[in-house]
Order: C-alpha cells, then sequence, then structure tokens
C-alpha cells in the first residue's frame, strides 16, 4: 500500500478548480456518484449536492448504488457506469477489496476518478473528498471521556473492512488511551445491517451488562440504539451517534442520543462534480500517475469537509439550516 501524504486544499486552489466558468460545458457530459446505500438519508444529501452542482453547470449527473450495505453488488455496479464511458466518477468506497481495482481500471480507460466519504488510498484515484476520520473520532471520544468522567464501559458498533470507519474507531482508541477507566467493552460488527444493532442492544439491557456508552462509527446503528433505550426506559446511558439521520437528531432533542458528528455528504458530492469536471476539461497528465507522491502535484491528495457536533444545544438550528438549503 502507498502512503498517502494528506494535505488541505488550498483557498486559492480550490477557486481555481471550481471557479471556471460555465460556458465550457457540454449536456454530453455525464458523471456518476456511486455510492454505498442509496436509501439512507446521508446519501440522499449526497444525491441533492450532486444534482445541484449538475445543475448549475448544465450537465448530467446519475446517482447510483446498492439500497444495502453491499461492496460485491456495488464493484457491479461501479463495472456497469465505466461500460456507459463516463465523463468522470464519484465513489464511496464500501471495500477497497472490491474497488480499488476497479478505480485502478477506470483511470488506465483514461476516466477520472474521485473518492468522497471512504477512500481507496493505494488506488490510483485522483483525490479524496470527505470527513478527516481520525479527527471526526477523535471529536466523538472526547464527548463520551467528558460525559462519563473518564470511566465506564463503551460498546462500539462498526462495519468492518471501511477503511473510513477504521480511522474513527483509531481516533475513538487514541482518546480512550489518555483515560485509562474508559474499557471498550466490546466492538460489534454490524455489517451493514441496523437490525443487529437493535439486536444487540436488546442483549446488552436485558443480560443487564454494565455498558456505560453506546458509540456508532456510522450513522445507521444508533437511531436503532436510542430506539432500544426509548423501549426500555433506559436513561443515563451515553450515546454518541454519527452523521444526521433524522431519526438521530429527534433521538437528541428526546435526550436518548447525547451528540452526532455530522459530515457533509452535500458538500463532498457538490464539490466532487465540479473537480471532476475540472480534470474533464483541463486533465493531468497522465492520469495514472501518484499524484500523493509528487510534491507539484496538480491536485489535492486530500479535501477535507469538515464535521460539525451536533447536540441538544445547536439539534435545532442544525435543523432549520438544513431545511432551509434543502428549500434552495
Amino acid at each position: 500500500m502507498s502512503r498517502t501524504v494528506c494535505t488541505t486544499l488550498p483557498a486559492a486552489l480550490l477557486l481555481a478548480l471550481v471557479g471556471c466558468g460555465g460556458s465550457q460545458h457540454a449536456v454530453t457530459e455525464t458523471y456518476y456518484l456511486v455510492a454505498t446505500n442509496v436509501k439512507v438519508p446521508y446519501w440522499q444529501q449526497a444525491a441533492g449536492g450532486l444534482t445541484r452542482a449538475a445543475a448549475q453547470y448544465k450537465v448530467k449527473a446519475e446517482f447510483v448504488g446498492p439500497e444495502s450495505y453491499d461492496p460485491k453488488i456495488q464493484h457491479q455496479q461501479f463495472l456497469g457506469v465505466l461500460a456507459k464511458k463516463p465523463t468522470g466518477i464519484l465513489v464511496s468506497v464500501s471495500d477497497p477489496a472490491y474497488l480499488q481495482a476497479d478505480i485502478d481500471e477506470a483511470i488506465t480507460a483514461g476516466v477520472p476518478v474521485i473518492t468522497i466519504d471512504s477512500d481507496a488510498p493505494a488506488s490510483k484515484r485522483l483525490t479524496f473528498i470527505g470527513t478527516d476520520n481520525y479527527k471526526a473520532g477523535a471529536m466523538g471520544a472526547k464527548i463520551v471521556a467528558e460525559k462519563l468522567q473518564g470511566k465506564g464501559a463503551v460498546v462500539i458498533y462498526t462495519i468492518d473492512g471501511q477503511g473510513n470507519l477504521a480511522d474513527r474507531l483509531r481516533g475513538y482508541r487514541d482518546v480512550f488511551a489518555t483515560h485509562p477507566g474508559l474499557k471498550i467493552e466490546e466492538i460489534v460488527n454490524m455489517q451493514g445491517d441496523p437490525r443487529i444493532a437493535f439486536d444487540t442492544t436488546k442483549e446488552f439491557l436485558e443480560k443487564k451488562t454494565k455498558i456505560d456508552a453506546f458509540v456508532c462509527l456510522e450513522a445507521i446503528a444508533c437511531p436503532e440504539v436510542a430506539d432500544v433505550l426509548d423501549r426500555q426506559k433506559t436513561a443515563g446511558i451515553t450515546v454518541v451517534a454519527m452523521d444526521t439521520d433524522q431519526r438521530t437528531l429527534e433521538a437528541i432533542k428526546k435526550g436518548l442520543v447525547t451528540a452526532t458528528v455530522g459530515q457533509k455528504p452535500f458538500s463532498m458530492a457538490f464539490l466532487g462534480l465540479k473537480v471532476l469536471d475540472d480534470l474533464h476539461h483541463y486533465p493531468v497528465l497522465p492520469l495514472g500517475r501518484n499524484w500523493s507522491q509528487d510534491p507539484f502535484a496538480p491536485v489535492p491528495t486530500f479535501i477535507d469537509t469538515g464535521a460539525t457536533l451536533i447536540d441538544r444545544s445547536n439539534v435545532d438550528q442544525f435543523i432549520e439550516e438544513r431545511n432551509s438549503a434543502t428549500a434552495r
């Protein structure tokens, strides 16, 4: 695996990437976003960003992906997209073991590929646009440490094989390492199935295993955790979620979820299409070069779209701003 050098995109370069005028665009240009689970609200927000950018540039954009977490199906759909000879591809990598070769094949065929949300850093992709996932994990871990005063048992829900979730887990581990009283009781691979999160949480409570906090490294687990806590009338357990599923936000308002780390999927897809369009009109050559190791690369290795901590103090404001943005 190649060593990836992460850089923050300078403001001047960002303007250069997205500031080109609309006259150069052709309606025949077609861009694709290959997501990991098109039904979840997180990816619906990304689809909104893709659509907004396509409308601005007057180009075509299509949103595809499996309806549940399934790396094999995503691999097949990526190859289906590539067969259509697209102008460019955005992809959230569910599992590099399935997608890395596909990305490299696209680059070899002359199709620029940008990863968003979840990366395949050893692939020939040109840029990764998304959250600094290590920092996102550390952000959530600090909330757990604060709420538990540095002492307690924690259950963490994740999906094995996803690099972004592994980075978040690393952030949690490193913060917890500074609090010897915090113990990770179990790491649950929920395999992209919310029922596993529901059933596992229920089992912990029914066995009366002392759990002080539940942590979710992805979007679909913590709404299920909150549902179980609500049904069992259980209070006093810290729950730190990920992303801004409406059920998560409602659970924060009810006091069932302590906080969530909100990402910016709309921004990832919006900016991703614009950068792809620029790469189409002003290609970097050779496309398959290891640009991450080139100190004079015309593309950044990593564009950090940021993360926001949402709790009861700002959840209403977040919902209002989200609804306003959706209306626009």
